[in-house]
């Protein structure tokens, strides 16, 4: 018998205030999950952002660090032109760093969609110690 698996959201429910720090660490580690795990939609654009953010960053930063190793010499030259090195970094590493603020933007929504999640979950009962009579 096949397992049915679908990527819809259940229904926006009051979460505990466990359940809501829950969802907040989830989305620290990597955003969308909590807000995935909240009913939140948006938490499948977050999720995206992420994946296309860690992607673009090790593929490119990877390809970042051959071109360093290769042109080790020329950057450490006390007479090269620093305009030069510099412009010669930014093209090389300019992908990886839009892979990083990619990733950013997901960690900043997901890090707000969390504290909505705080502030709309449901307070714990005050639980009042019973009243002493002499």
């Amino acid at each position: 018998m096949r397992m049915k698996t679908s990527l819809a959201l259940g229904k926006t429910r009051s979460l505990s205030r466990e359940m809501a720090l829950s969802c907040l660490t989830a989305n620290l580690a990597m955003p969308g999950t909590g807000s995935l795990a909240a009913g939140r939609g948006s938490g499948y654009i977050q999720l995206l952002l992420s994946f296309v953010g860690v992607v673009l960053t090790l593929v490119f930063g990877t390809r970042f660090l051959i071109w360093f190793a290769k042109n080790w010499g020329s950057l450490h030259n006390q007479d090269a032109d620093p305009f030069a090195v510099f412009s010669g970094m930014w093209i090389a590493g300019r992908w990886a760093f839009l892979g990083i603020f990619i990733f950013l933007i997901a960690i900043l929504w997901s890090l707000i969609t969390s504290l909505q999640i705080l502030r709309s979950a449901r307070k714990p009962p005050q639980l009042v110690p019973p009243r002493l009579t002499q």
